[in-house]
């Protein structure tokens, strides 16, 4: 055998093998890579639109929460002004029944004092009649000076 005949067959071999695995072999082979490196290339965007979308959900999460917060402390402060109001309202209403009770304690506080001098100014009639019968040692007759004794109650 002639080695050299043999080493042209085995090229021969070789490069029809070559040709025919590249011919077809290959072509399913690359196209199986390039499909799976489509794939984790798809898989690697859809991650990083994921964690894109992910960042932007916790932006607005983080945008209600500060939102909710600020209701809540809008709502908190209403309420404070609203029992200011309720507070004030209750004091002017309370100055005002306090008032009038004054003003009513204070009449009724005259009227009784009004009636005590009116009392006291007759009491002091009768007594100033009996004090001038006991002087002039007679009955004084009441129905005859009654204009008399008017002008001394008016005087007292």
């Amino acid at each position: 055998m002639n080695l050299n005949a043999t080493l042209i067959a085995q090229f021969v071999v070789f490069f029809i093998l070559a040709g025919f695995t590249m011919k077809f072999v290959w072509p399913p082979l690359i196209k199986a890579l390039d499909e799976r490196a489509k794939k984790i290339a798809e898989g690697l965007a859809a991650a990083d639109r994921g964690k894109a979308e992910m960042a932007a959900a916790e932006k607005r999460v983080q945008a209600e929460l500060a939102s909710a917060r600020d209701e809540g402390q809008k709502r908190i402060g209403d309420a404070e002004k609203r029992a200011q109001g309720i507070i004030e309202d209750a004091k002017k209403t309370a100055s005002e029944e306090a008032a009038r009770i004054i003003a009513a304690a204070k009449s009724e506080a005259e009227q009784q004092v009004g009636r005590a001098r009116d009392a006291l100014r007759a009491e002091v009639a009768t007594l100033a009649v009996k004090g001038a019968e006991q002087i002039l040692k007679r009955e004084v007759n009441m129905a005859a000076h009654a204009d008399l004794l008017n002008q001394l109650k008016a005087e007292l």
